[in-house]
């Protein structure tokens, strides 16, 4: 079983900055592929970026990249998304996700509650 708690969401202007963190508890933390998806209201769940279990191979969403930055940290069981120049459109709930194995899709084995990041013009 994992367990995996977000922070550092909250509201920031357009062209500003926010680092989102996820801590996992539980073992193997490295045995997990982690990512990060995004949920604005109406709109599906969507990935946003994601890192295999040793961080060498990472995907960003074509909206994002250059943008925003994930990182892991196996030895402290986090996982961190760097989010720069902000817009108005990545405002949304976002969430940290972990599943077994090199890849965090199709679907996750687990989620974090979710985060809100509001992004205003």
């Amino acid at each position: 079983q994992v367990q995996l708690v977000e922070s550092g969401g909250g509201l920031v202007q357009a062209g500003g900055s926010l680092r989102l963190s996820c801590a996992a508890s539980g073992r193997s933390f490295s045995s997990y592929a982690m990512g990060w998806f995004r949920q604005a209201p109406g709109k599906e769940r969507d990935i946003v970026v994601a890192i295999r279990r040793d961080g060498g191979k990472q995907y960003y969403a074509e909206s994002v990249k250059g943008r925003f930055t994930i990182s892991r940290d196996n030895a402290k069981n986090t996982v961190s998304l760097q989010m720069n120049s902000l817009k108005p459109e990545d405002t949304a709930v976002y969430y940290c996700a972990a599943r077994l194995g090199d890849s965090v899709v199709p679907d996750p084995d687990y989620w974090g509650q979710g985060t809100q990041v509001t992004v205003s013009s």
